[in-house]
């Protein structure tokens, strides 16, 4: 004999309604979806290169993809929850991150290191671009939103600056360093 349970009839529930201190404008969730869309997207690239980079120092550049990867799920992650914190809904999605990326695409071939590096470098600046872009208005609105921005751009500019020093020759390169 088969136990049937019965649903309980639920009542509808009460009205919800949180009342925050600060609640994101469009201009502000258009801004966070965009590093959104930009760091989910150098998560793919860096995943894209990881398995098809080749090459002169292959196994350090092989490595150092995965530190890429690392950061920028774990700071896509930190956006999307500070996002669900002010009240934005994030768009992860393959589409939408495919229509909205500011990040060029990546070849899906096996790259030489020296190429690899170059493109992982310009990714990465392009997302440390669309970071300083919106900075100001994350800013303005929401320091603590800011210090996620701030952090982002620290690591993932440290990051290019690392992965570009193999390609630079020495006092020759561009851009050059500034002296005292």
């Amino acid at each position: 004999m088969t136990d049937t349970i019965k649903p309980t009839a639920r009542k509808s529930p009460k009205k919800h309604e949180a009342k925050p201190p600060f609640r994101a404008s469009q201009e502000f969730a258009d801004n966070l979806q965009r590093l959104h869309v930009d760091l989910i997207d150098l998560h793919l690239q860096g995943k894209q290169a990881h398995w098809n980079v080749v090459g002169k120092n292959f196994r350090d550049t092989h490595l150092v993809l995965d530190e890429v990867v690392d950061a920028a799920r774990a700071f896509s992650d930190q956006v999307a929850e500070r996002m669900r914190a002010v009240y934005i809904t994030p768009d992860g999605r393959a589409a939408t991150i495919a229509a909205q990326t500011s990040l060029a695409p990546y070849p899906a071939d096996e790259i030489d290191t020296a190429e690899t590096v170059d493109l992982i470098t310009a990714a990465l600046y392009a997302v440390v671009g669309t970071a300083r872009d919106i900075h100001e208005v994350i800013d303005s609105a929401d320091p603590t939103t800011a210090d996620i921005i701030h952090t982002v751009l620290e690591r993932l500019e440290q990051l290019a600056w690392m992965i570009d020093a193999e390609n630079r020759i020495a006092n020759r390169s561009i851009p050059r360093p500034v002296h005292e």
